[in-house]
């Protein structure tokens, strides 16, 4: 029977739907296998079986079969597909595996050969589905669709070794696709975890095509992918000898020389867009990396640049709504982020999560409120229904804000208890401690070592003077997480505060600090502990630090007090002044004003 070969000629795609056929449920239908069985049981019809082998139960040949007449040789056929299709139905493999092999072995025929390796792949017998490809090729040399099964084989079963040959002579017989083709060579394997033996083998593939830069850009590819770094660099210029203006082979380029050297990389990108004022994907690569060295000027004028060209390409007018961001270019970032919303893009959460947080800032509450709403299932799900509580409890509306909270659809376990960490805190900034704390307990009840609620609680347990509560819980958050600064700190700075056990405070805040060195509350903490132990220059360098570091008006009022201490009164009230003009409503600043600059 004559081996029909496939219509398109392009190896890639070919090698693909061959695998495709392995990695899918097997479904297809017998019917050709059927049409053709008069003529494989036939021996004067398909005079190739008659020099078939036989097959036993296992895989490997034995000696000929004896002659068998036509009718019995076609029963015997109807009977192993009918076998070999029900063994399917049912999920036994192994059996469709050997029904296949015996018949395909015996009788030699093309479409059973393929039927046989598309059965034996799925099943992950890949012995049988190689024996199967190698007798198709003795069977059709000259086959295409032989060849690409036979490659498929191989690639599934990472065999690599032997295989450039047939994947050189596949190449060369499409020379129409051949760059195309090459370009494809490494998403062929993708799926091995071998990128060294992979690189090997695209190299020597690729070898006799060199010359064409497709095929040094495919060796710079899984060179840099195996980390030889060297190799790749020398391939992917190459092929940009041969295509200066290639933008892909370019942005490779960049991508590796960034591996060793942001700023090398971001020159190289500069230099091409130069060169190729045209070249959109690299001049955004240029942008985002000139974002990631903080350089925004100059990303900005790209990121201009490029809206210019594409002005609704979502993936420019995002970052560079961001960046507006960023850059504090509050009013462009906005009309950015609108313009995001109307362009065709599957999820709009993101932008409609920035522009209420525009709108927030702005006191613009309603707008904030209508944009949260519109804030979809996601990471910002969660945050934008916390900011809409908060707005509403702001608003004097308490209850319907905690409403908010827990109207929130599909949060998972963990965001759970943020929502309700979120709702105790509303409850504590209405001075409703106690109901906070009872809320959090109740849950952390039910979840007796869950870290958060352990802090929280603790936190809580603090301000309503429940010291022995409070020491537990943080003691057996630093016992489940020993790494948690905030943990150490949280229970040195509540002896600090007492001004007790100092010595141990001044440990754990210390045991804190060595974890997390630049966090402003734990330098504001050892800045306290130093004070309470009359250390005031040493108190004073953290304080600034901390202050320095964010502008809180907590570390404020301890500057101004450490100030006043140390004698520095007008310093003391101009940094207490003028954090109470930013921070009108805090507690804290406010005893400290009253006390020290009244």
């Amino acid at each position: 029977m004559a081996q029909t070969t496939p219509t398109s000629p392009d190896l890639i795609a070919n090698c693909k739907e061959s695998m495709k056929h392995f990695r899918n449920t097997l479904c297809l239908a017998a019917l050709p296998i059927f049409l053709s069985l008069p003529a494989l049981a036939a021996d004067k019809a398909a005079p190739v079986a008659k020099k078939a082998p036989a097959v036993r139960e296992a895989k490997r040949p034995v000696a000929s079969a004896p002659r068998t007449s036509d009718a019995e040789g076609e029963g015997r056929a109807v009977y192993q597909v009918l076998l070999a299709e029900i063994a399917l139905q049912r999920g036994d493999l192994d059996l469709a595996s050997k029904a296949y092999a015996d018949l395909a072995l015996r009788t030699r025929d093309p479409k059973v050969l393929e039927r046989t390796i598309e059965v034996a792949g799925h099943a992950r017998r890949f012995d049988l589905a190689l024996e199967a490809a190698r007798l198709w090729l003795d069977v059709e040399p000259s086959s295409k669709r032989a060849q690409q099964m036979m490659v498929s084989v191989m690639i599934l079963s990472n065999q690599l070794a032997g295989l450039a040959p047939s994947l050189v002579r596949l190449l060369e017989a499409d020379k129409a696709s051949l760059g195309e083709n090459l370009l494809g060579l490494n998403r062929m394997f993708a799926r091995n975890p071998d990128r060294k033996a992979v690189f090997r083998l695209i190299d020597e593939v690729c070898t006799p095509f060199f010359g064409i830069a497709e095929a040094h850009y495919a060796v710079a590819l899984s060179a840099g992918s195996a980390d030889e770094f060297e190799r790749a660099l020398v391939e992917v210029r190459r092929a940009l000898e041969l295509r200066p203006d290639w933008e892909m082979a370019a942005l490779l380029e960049a991508q590796l020389q960034t591996r060793e050297s942001p700023a090398a990389g971001i020159a190289f990108m500069q230099g091409f867009v130069d060169s190729n004022p045209k070249a959109s994907d690299m001049r955004l690569s240029l942008a985002r990396a000139l974002v990631g060295e903080k350089r925004y000027a100059e990303a900005k004028h790209h990121f201009d640049q490029l809206l210019l060209e594409y002005p609704d390409k979502p993936e420019i007018v995002y970052p560079a709504a961001i960046l507006a961001l960023q850059q504090n270019e509050i009013a462009l970032a906005e009309s950015r982020f609108k313009h995001l919303v109307t362009l065709d893009i599957p999820d709009k959460s993101l932008a409609y999560y920035y522009l209420g947080q525009i709108a927030e800032e702005g006191k613009q509450t309603a707008e904030a409120l209508g944009y949260y709403a519109m804030v979809g299932a996601g990471e910002h799900n969660v945050p934008a229904h916390v900011r809409s509580a908060r707005l509403l409890a702001q608003q004097g509306k308490l209850e319907l804000a905690r409403a908010q909270l827990r109207s929130a659809k599909g949060a998972m376990p963990e965001e759970r208890i943020q929502l309700q960490i979120a709702e105790a805190g509303l409850l504590r900034e209405a001075k409703q401690t106690q109901a906070a704390f009872d809320l959090l307990d109740a849950a952390l009840t039910a979840q007796p070592e869950q870290p958060d609620l352990l802090y929280e609680t603790a936190l809580l347990a603090e301000k309503l003077d429940l010291m022995e509560v409070m020491e537990s819980r943080l003691r057996k958050l630093i016992e489940l997480r020993p790494d948690s600064a905030q943990a150490y700190n949280a229970l040195g700075y509540s002896y600090a505060e007492r001004n007790i056990r100092l010595i141990e405070a001044l440990a754990l805040i210390s045991k804190a600090l060595r974890i997390a060195p630049n966090d402003p509350f734990i330098l504001d903490s050892m800045g306290w502990v130093l004070y309470r132990q009359g250390d005031l220059p040493g108190a004073l360098t953290y304080l600034e630090q901390a202050y320095a570091l964010r502008d809180d008006p907590e570390v404020a009022a301890h500057m101004g007090e450490v100030l006043w201490t140390l004698g520095r009164v007008e310093d003391a009230q101009r940094t207490l002044h003028e954090a109470q003009k930013k921070h009108p409503t805090n507690e804290a600043l406010t005893a400290a004003v009253k006390k020290f600059a009244p």
